[in-house]
């Protein structure tokens, strides 16, 4: 088994509050990670019907039989359990007890905020990290990385991802989005998937998007929220000193596992990444979940924004961090040339006390006189 990064936030987190909620995108290896960390738990999981049905029946009781606390999986599935687990931790001092995981992340927010507030701690677990499969990538290119993604099913399993993402796609469409919203047109709904993934590392225009799939805007709107509530993409917000700028202009697209996104733009081979018209959209995609990665396995919450002006000057990645933030550039070429710099240098002038780096495809890492730092994606652990 790849030993998790996030195991030990999660014990943290079990050792200050009363109940943890591990939630992430289906099938990445949160039921393995909560049994792996608490292996005296019991484990229950929702997604059998007659557990299910025994929940739904009787929360108050099914609850009881846990003297010591459990693991229950997929517990968005019966929502009804969070309103009497909120009496159950008022009543014991215990930490840790239960250990809530989920694949849905808008339902179990909604009945947490409700029942749990102050009771549960939170964290996100995303498919592996690069530092995670190191040992197992060794040999890999950033093309394989970026073809097969995450996923343990593909990257440690080694199940074919030409077979495994459309089931997984069928999987999700036919459950997880029934269950947030009831949509019906599901054909439509895919293909709103398929023009989510020709957009990566763009910003988010949701009036195209509407146009194009024959949607209006308001269900455009609901359809990303569905995606973004159930870990399929996630949203870049811009970069301002003015915080409140950052919530009124465009955030930027990327999906949190880039084989999946391979997948969605009918890619079927990593050697078909090389002259495709995407492979900058997806490395950098790759980066931004890498950085992404980092932050949540240690139980933080996102510091990563894009910096936009209104020149037409930007950067991929701003790193918001006290004195000052970090500028991050990223380009797919192995070979390194002036354009590259462009936006570094501008940022320079602007804040010339900001580290910056540029992270590329190349093999070389190393820190010029100027101070601008170069590194290569096979030391992304070492950021």
């Amino acid at each position: 088994m790849v030993p998790r990064i996030a195991e030990a936030t999660l014990k943290n987190l079990a050792s200050q509050f009363r109940a943890v909620a591990l939630v992430g995108p289906r099938q990445s290896g949160k039921s393995t990670l909560a049994k792996t960390a608490f292996p005296g738990k019991q484990y229950v999981s929702l997604e059998n019907p007659e557990i299910k049905q025994s929940a739904l029946e009787d929360p108050k009781g099914f609850l009881k039989r846990f003297e010591h606390g459990a693991i229950i999986d997929e517990a968005q599935r019966v929502p009804e359990l969070f309103n009497y687990l909120q009496q159950i931790l008022d009543e014991s001092n215990e930490r840790g007890k239960f250990i809530l995981s989920g694949s849905n992340n808008f339902l179990m927010l909604e009945k947490i905020t409700q029942s749990l507030a102050g009771r549960i701690g939170y964290l996100d677990l995303l498919p592996f990290s690069y530092q995670e499969l190191f040992t197992q990538s060794a040999t890999k290119t950033i093309d394989d990385l970026i073809f097969e993604g995450g996923y343990p099913a593909v990257a440690y399993e080694g199940i074919d991802p030409r077979f495994w993402f459309p089931a997984y796609v069928r999987t999700y469409i036919e459950r997880d989005v029934r269950q947030i919203k009831n949509i019906t047109d599901l054909s439509t709904f895919q293909r709103f998937m398929f023009l989510c993934a020709s957009r990566i590392g763009q910003q988010v225009n949701l009036s195209n998007l509407a146009i194009e799939c024959g949607i209006d805007h308001k269900t455009a709107q609901s359809w990303l929220s569905v995606m973004q509530a159930s870990y399929i993409v996630h949203l870049l917000p811009p970069y301002y000193k003015n915080y409140s700028k950052r919530i009124i202009k465009s955030p930027k697209l990327y999906f949190y596992d880039t084989g999946l996104a391979c997948y969605l733009l009918a890619i079927e081979a990593a050697k078909n990444l090389i002259n495709h018209a995407q492979r900058g959209a997806l490395f950098e995609n790759y980066i931004i979940n890498e950085l992404l990665k980092t932050r949540l396995n240690h139980g933080l919450r996102s510091n990563l924004f894009y910096w936009r002006d209104v020149s037409g000057h930007e950067l991929d990645a701003i790193v918001d961090k006290n004195p000052h933030p970090i500028a991050i550039e990223i380009k797919s070429g192995m070979t390194l040339n002036t354009e590259y710099y462009k936006g570094l240098r501008f940022w320079n002038q602007l804040n010339p006390q900001s580290q910056k780096i540029l992270i590329y495809g190349g093999d070389h890492s190393y820190k010029q006189e100027n101070g601008f730092e170069i590194t290569s994606w096979k030391k992304l652990d070492q950021l």
